[in-house]
């Protein structure tokens, strides 16, 4: 990392990872200024967290109140699960907010860079700065980020990209943070109970309504109240015993029904992606990646077509469970790194 007293801005959530990664930026000599987001009426319950690392660190704490900004965000994950689809709120929060909204409030505060506790890393390769997976694959967060512009990954830090979450906790001990304990949150910043449903169907009652759940011939096998509560790939919670695993295959928002299938009918070889983001020069001809269709998914090896601003993706082997809705996110390996090039929307499947 670059010292010089260069000034940043650092994402602080109160959690282990963003004060952590504060400590070791001061420690490295740069000059610190962190900004607390308040995204939602939640977002409250871990200020006082974020004031009181910012107070062991001695650096000055801006809270930005970006409740407004981020109704965006909520009216796109409602809008989705009325479409049939599963959203991703994370990862266009990333975009528009934390390397959005945030970033030109720091700019504006004569910050050169933005630091967040992200696991994954930006390198600078033959004189260009990439997005690439963390060094411990098991925390990586890369996925999340390839949503944001390629125009600022030049002055972005994420200090967490070359740590286990165990070693992060270490830091945090021997820099007396009082995060090192911190439970890790699992749940989606807005929806503190885990509860999604019910803030969608206190948003949006219309989505609380009755349809069919049938099979790929179109036979009734049961009823459900709301396509809201079914992603693709769902087995549990299905309403229906059919004495052997089903699964959700389908979920068609026109006709207000859920499709349910075996294992066989989960799977499919090709993806169609809209709104391609590009962290590179845009590719005019196909190219081989492994692609990730969701956070937690290892990834798998296809060939990417990019068609203007979409991309066509045909996989070696059939995937189960892509999931319109989601991201489909492109990694071309770099010697021992691996880069994110691009990402796109997950919009329909075949094959």
């Amino acid at each position: 990392m670059l010292r010089n007293g260069r000034k940043v801005f650092i994402a602080l959530s109160g959690g282990v990872d963003s004060s952590t990664s504060a400590a070791l930026l001061l420690e490295a000599g740069f000059n610190c200024t962190s900004v607390f987001m308040i995204t939602s009426d939640y977002s409250r319950r871990a200020q006082a967290d974020a004031e009181d690392v910012a107070q062991r660190l001695g650096i000055k704490l801006y809270v930005l109140d970006l409740r407004k900004d981020f109704e965006r965000i909520l009216d796109y994950f409602c809008s989705e699960y009325k479409k049939g689809r599963t959203p991703n709120p994370c990862v266009l929060c990333n975009r528009s907010m934390k390397f959005g909204r945030l970033w030109d409030f720091a700019h504006s505060k004569g910050a050169e860079l933005i630091a967040t506790g992200h696991y994954a890393r930006i390198l600078k390769q033959n004189g260009q700065f990439g997005l690439y997976e963390a060094a411990y694959t098991a925390k990586d967060q890369s996925y999340a980020l390839s949503m944001i512009d390629s125009r600022i990954l030049p002055y972005i830090i994420l200090p967490m990209g070359c740590n286990s979450k165990e070693q992060t906790r270490e830091i945090a001990v021997k820099f007396g943070l009082g995060t090192a304990q911190k439970a890790e949150s699992q749940e989606i910043c807005f929806i503190p109970d885990h509860d999604y449903a019910a803030l969608l169907e206190q948003r949006c009652p219309e989505l609380i309504r009755n349809g069919s759940i049938i099979d790929s011939n179109g036979n009734i096998l049961g009823q459900h109240n709301g396509i809201h509560r079914f992603t693709i790939g769902q087995r549990r919670g299905l309403q229906v015993a059919m004495g052997k695993p089903y699964y959700v295959v389908s979920i068609n928002a026109q006709s207000n029904t859920v499709t349910l299938g075996p294992k066989e009918e989960l799977v499919h070889k090709r993806l169609y992606a809209t709104n391609v983001n590009w962290l590179i020069d845009k590719p005019t001809s196909a190219f081989r990646a492994r692609v990730k269709i969701r956070y937690n998914d290892k990834g798998a090896s296809a060939l990417v077509c990019p068609r203007g601003d979409s991309a066509a993706v045909e996989f070696d082997e059939p995937k189960p469970a892509i999931t319109p809705g989601q991201l489909a996110v492109f990694y071309v390996q770099e010697g021992k790194n691996n880069r994110v090039v691009g990402a796109g929307w997950i919009d329909k499947t075949s094959g």
